[in-house]
């Protein structure tokens, strides 16, 4: 792989854990705040859902960090080695997480007693945005799940390759 297209992708790694981090501190606490101010009876609400948004976030954040490892791992053309399992399974498993979070929240949506204002779209939106979400992290954890199968049948081809050669 190019050595700029491999910098390109790492520039955009970092900016996206930087924007993560960002939201994590600022955006996520303060919007989460100015709907208190804006809907009172959200409060018991707010810290739950900050800490589940927060914790989403670092999901991303870790499978990031793996696509970084796995990316150092091609420049180094180490890919088809057993440590590229390790950061695989760490991008699977992080979007598990992050799906089972997400599947939580759509959960306490559906079945709990949320107030809302005005006509309760607000809610109607945030179960859907919740369940799509759901949906989006299911799939990409079986896509992931399929290329760890591709990587892990290029990684025996390579082994008889060398074994052979």
């Amino acid at each position: 792989m190019h050595r700029l297209f491999i910098a390109a992708l790492r520039a955009g790694i970092v900016l996206a854990i930087v924007v993560g981090l960002f939201g994590q501190i600022v955006v996520i606490p303060t919007t989460a705040a100015d709907e208190v101010d804006r809907f009172p009876p959200y409060a018991p609400f707010a810290t739950p859902y900050v800490t589940v948004a927060i914790i989403g976030v670092a999901c991303v954040q870790v499978a990031l960090v793996a696509v970084w490892m796995l990316l150092t791992m091609v420049r180094r053309d180490a890919i088809f080695t057993p440590l590229a399992f390790r950061w695989v399974d760490t991008v699977i498993g992080s979007s598990l997480v992050a799906t089972l979070l997400v599947t939580g929240v759509a959960g306490h949506l559906a079945l709990a007693d949320i107030p809302s204002p005005d006509d309760g779209m607000e809610l109607i939106g945030a179960l859907g945005a919740a369940m799509t979400t759901v949906g989006v992290g299911v799939a990409f954890a079986m896509l992931t799940v399929i290329m760890r199968s591709l990587l892990r049948k290029a990684t025996d081809l390579q082994t008889e390759i060398a074994a052979v050669v």
